[in-house]
């Protein structure tokens, strides 16, 4: 048994090598893929004028990078398609919104995700980032509205269900004073 053991850690730590090199492989991977789509879009945009999905696509990938003003620039130009869909003009208000919550800028974050919400009401990512901004602003009962509408929509909506139990109790706890 003493015989094997050395072959034993050897070959854990090679099983254990293996593992995080396949990870380390499958994000290099993902993060060239993006980054090639990322330059052909940058490309195309600069020759000449994109589809709002394009447009929409790039800005995702600027926040992703967290570069805030440059997401908000394409996600303009998007939403200046007269051919949009209802859905997809949400899906980019939404978009705005996060690119201006993430700079902390909430109370236009808030008008974003309103207006998503106002073409599209049922739109359950939409308002679990407005009960998020509400939450940053200190507006619990709002918060707690707004995540309940989430969870109206849809019932399973894991993000809706944690908070409305983190506000709730704060609200219990805060009225109990």
């Amino acid at each position: 048994m003493d015989d094997n053991l050395p072959l034993v850690y050897i070959s854990t730590l090679l099983a254990i090598l293996l593992i995080a090199a396949f990870f380390v492989v499958k994000e290099v991977i993902k993060i060239r893929l993006s980054e090639n789509k990322f330059s052909k879009l940058q490309k195309k945009l600069k020759e000449q004028k994109g589809t709002a999905q394009e447009y929409y696509e790039l800005g995702s990938l600027y926040l992703d990078k967290k570069l805030f003003v440059q997401s908000l620039t394409l996600f303009q130009k998007a939403l200046k398609d007269k051919d949009l869909e209802p859905e997809n003009k949400a899906l980019i208000y939404n978009a705005i919104g996060y690119a201006y919550f993430a700079q902390e800028q909430y109370d236009i974050a808030i008008r974003q995700y309103k207006e998503a919400l106002k073409i599209y009401p049922e739109y359950v990512i939409a308002l679990n980032n407005l009960g998020n901004v509400y939450e940053k602003k200190q507006m619990i009962v709002k918060a707690v509205e707004t995540y309940e509408a989430a969870a109206q929509y849809e019932p399973e909506n894991k993000i809706a269900k944690q908070r409305l139990e983190s506000l709730k109790k704060r609200l219990v706890g805060s009225n109990s004073k």
